[in-house]
Parts: C-alpha cells; structure tokens; sequence
C-alpha cells in the first residue's frame, strides 16, 4: 500500500474543504435584481441564444447548465473561450446572452472577451474573484465562495457546478425556495463521501496498479465529471487520462482494451444510465478493467451518496478526486503541486 503521507499537502486540504465551501456559496446565493432582469428578458424571447463559456474545468462545469436550458426550450450554445474569441466572435451582439466562467476571472482568454465583446451582449460571470475584471464588467455576477485555492480546481469546481445549478433555474424562472432545499443537500453528501477518503484512496491505489491507460467515459450531465476529471488527473498526478462520451468510446478506443487498460464508466442520469452499464459489462467481458460510479457503484469508492438527479454532477467528480491522490501517492509525488503550468492561465 502507498504511504500516503507524501500527498497529504495543500491539494488534499483544499478537497476536505470542499463542503464547507459549498455551504458558503450556498449561504451566498440570491437573484440580484441585474439577473432577475436578465431572466426576465430571456423568458420575454428579446435573446434568440445564450452563450456558454469558459476554459478547463471552467468550460466542463458548463455541461449540466446547457441540457437544463435546452431542455427547458432555449437555444443554448457551449462553446470554448478560446473558439469564441477567434472563431465565433460574431455571436456577441445584443441578441446574445453570454454566460462565462472562470475561477480567476482573469485568464488570457477571459480578458479578450471582455475586450471584444464591448459590452455588445450582457454577460453574467460565475467567478471566485470579486475583483477580477469578469466580475467587474459583467452586467450580472454569481460569486463562489471557495476561498484561496492551492492549485488544481476541486472546491472552485464543486462551487461553480452548486453556482450553476442555482443559475439555470433562476433563468428558467423556477421556484428557488425548492432549488434552495434541494442544494441544501449537496455539502452533506460530499462530507458523507470524503469522510472515507483514506480507505478509498488505498483501494483505487491497488485496482490501478500496473494501469497504463485510463479513460473516463459518460453521456449528459456526467460530461462535466469526464472532462474535467482527465484534466486534473494528468495535473495532479502526471498520469494520462482521457474523457470522451461513452458512444465515442465504442467508436475506436475499444480497441484498446487490456489488463492495462482502466476505463471509469459514469452511470449518470436514467435517460442512458442501462446504456452506460451495458458498456461497462461489454468492457469487463473484453478482458478490460472498468468500474462504474453512481448510487450503486461497482466498489466502495464509486458508490456516492442518494442524491437529486441534479445534484450527481458535484458528487460525480469525488471519486476522480480519489484516483489523483492514489496515482500520486503510488508515484511517490505530492498531489496537485504545478511543476510546469500555473493556477491562471496568463498567455493565450
């Protein structure tokens, strides 16, 4: 077994924050009237599109919030700052409702939109930093109250998903006493899980012992888990990983099934929850090594807490949390400390 010690830094503090944060988000949150005036001039139809964004984790966390709008009858559109700002510039005018995220508010990508658009679409900024020029120049502002955070997104992350979820339904116009009793629900649930982190950390430690390869795949909301988590994954632990949908998985990469090969299988929604687990059986059948994460997970660690289906996106990246400590830990290296990167993105 790994000694964990070697990861027991400011990463694994930050993850153990993490429901604290969220009930302080939560205590937060409320409709100003600059977004109420948005919602209404949204349900009124004086915009024809809103416009989702952001970059990493940032952009991830979007998944959730585009099926809800879609599903509720608008035209949602998520799109990567980076493409926005050089490919797709032509949607900011005064028919579009922008949506943007980023913890910093202040990445390279974040400030040239800022600089394009020129106030051209309203925008509403879901940020960790009041001071930041997101916050600043948005016409509405959602502030996560995660606090300083040492380097790979875990509580931003989590407080952005908590952030968003609150947003979707004021822009649906429902009722928030009820939005407000069911996020109540979210800081318990993800204290209930990392109450056992140790013991899930040493199990997921021995199931990817001599794992070269490892995917995460998930349809719906539980795109934000898979891209997000092979993002902090190769972060974290300096393991490749690689996110896709589960349909995407069977168009190619089952090929590369083995005993090497690891693949988590995110059940998500009861939409496509059978059609994910077929694939997990059909991987195990092909001599591959998948587990499956969701209310009845294949193993301890994959088995979350009895939560709304709205609420799976905040406790479907735990696990994946739970395998970055157990790579590092097995590689002998201190989980989430930058040897290259940096935690703002400052350079296009």
């Amino acid at each position: 077994m790994p000694d964990l010690r070697i990861i027991e830094g400011k990463y694994v503090r930050d993850i153990l924050d993490q429901p604290s944060a969220l009930r302080k988000t939560l205590r937060k949150l409320g409709p100003p009237g600059d977004l109420k005036r948005l919602a209404a001039k949204l349900n009124r139809g004086q915009f024809e599109r809103i416009v989702l964004t952001g970059m990493g984790s940032s952009f991830h966390v979007l998944h959730p919030l585009n099926l809800a709008l879609v599903d509720a009858g608008f035209t949602a559109l998520l799109v990567e700052t980076s493409e926005l700002i050089h490919y797709a510039n032509r949607l900011f005018d005064g028919k579009t409702l922008v949506v943007a995220v980023s913890q910093s508010g202040e990445s390279a990508e974040m400030v040239r939109l800022l600089e394009i658009n020129r106030r051209q679409s309203p925008i509403i900024a879901v940020t960790n930093s009041p001071r930041s020029p997101l916050a600043t120049e948005a016409n509405a502002t959602l502030l996560t109250q995660a606090g300083k955070e040492f380097s790979v997104s875990c509580k931003t992350y989590l407080t952005a998903l908590l952030a968003l979820k609150w947003l979707g339904d004021v822009l649906c116009e429902r009722n928030l006493r009820i939005t407000r009793q069911e996020l109540a629900q979210a800081p318990l649930a993800v204290e209930c899980y990392l109450d056992n982190w140790k013991e899930n950390v040493r199990t997921i430690a021995g199931q990817l012992t001599r794992i070269r390869h490892l995917f995460l795949v998930g349809r719906g909301a539980s795109l934000a888990a898979v891209g997000t988590g092979a993002l902090i994954i190769k972060e974290s632990a300096h393991f490749h990983a690689e996110g896709m949908s589960s349909a995407a998985f069977r168009h190619g990469p089952l090929e590369m099934l083995s005993r090497e090969t690891f693949v988590l299988v995110f059940a998500g929604d009861a939409k496509t929850r059978e059609l994910n687990y077929r694939l997990w059986q059909d991987i195990r059948e092909k001599n591959g090594k998948a587990e499956t994460v969701g209310e009845t997970g294949s193993g301890l660690p994959y088995c979350l807490p009895a939560v709304p289906t709205s609420l799976l996106p905040i406790l479907e990246i735990l696990p994946v949390q739970m395998i970055t400590l157990a790579l590092a830990a097995t590689g002998g290296r201190e989980a989430g400390r930058f040897e290259l990167a940096s935690k703002i993105t400052t350079v296009e």
